[in-house]
């Protein structure tokens, strides 16, 4: 592999087997041409966000990859669709939702892709896990502006 840039993904599920499918993504992931899993969190439980639902579950892994960031957002997409994933309406419940959080230093704002992530500090299901994996990511105080979210690390 030549020059691998670190990304992180977050990954969801609230429909069907959630923490099946969420296993399973993170395999799918490790499986992505071009890039290597470095490193997994836990899986955590929260309540939907701004959405109706059962329970998430909820991850997020690092990966070192060779990929573009429009390339890796693809290949997500690809995996999405590969697991049933629909957009009915906005926040709807999912099958499988992986978010490109990070590539690198890279930001970006495309019509398809933000970089950083726009609502990533906003989130408790995604600022535990990535806390969890990489510390240097997450300050103490974007965690206590999330700390009134419902989040169980399982």
């Amino acid at each position: 592999m030549t020059t691998a840039t670190p990304a992180y993904v977050a990954i969801g599920a609230n429909l069907g087997d959630a923490q099946a499918t969420v296993t399973r993504a993170i395999d799918d992931l490790a499986a992505l041409p071009h890039s290597r899993l470095v490193g997994r969190s836990s899986l955590y439980r929260s309540a939907p966000l701004e959405a109706q639902g059962p329970d998430f579950i909820n991850a997020v892994v690092e990966l070192h990859t060779a990929l573009d960031p429009l390339q890796l957002l693809a290949e997500l997409q690809r995996l999405e669709n590969s697991a049933g994933r629909e957009r009915p309406y906005r926040n709807a419940p999912r099958t499988l939702d992986l978010d490109l959080l990070l590539h690198g230093d890279a930001v970006l704002q495309r019509p398809t892709l933000t970089l950083p992530h726009p609502r990533m500090h906003e989130r408790a299901f995604v600022l535990l896990p990535l806390a969890e994996i990489a510390p240097a990511r997450v300050t103490a105080a974007q965690l206590a502006q999330v700390a009134g979210q419902p989040i169980e690390r399982l």
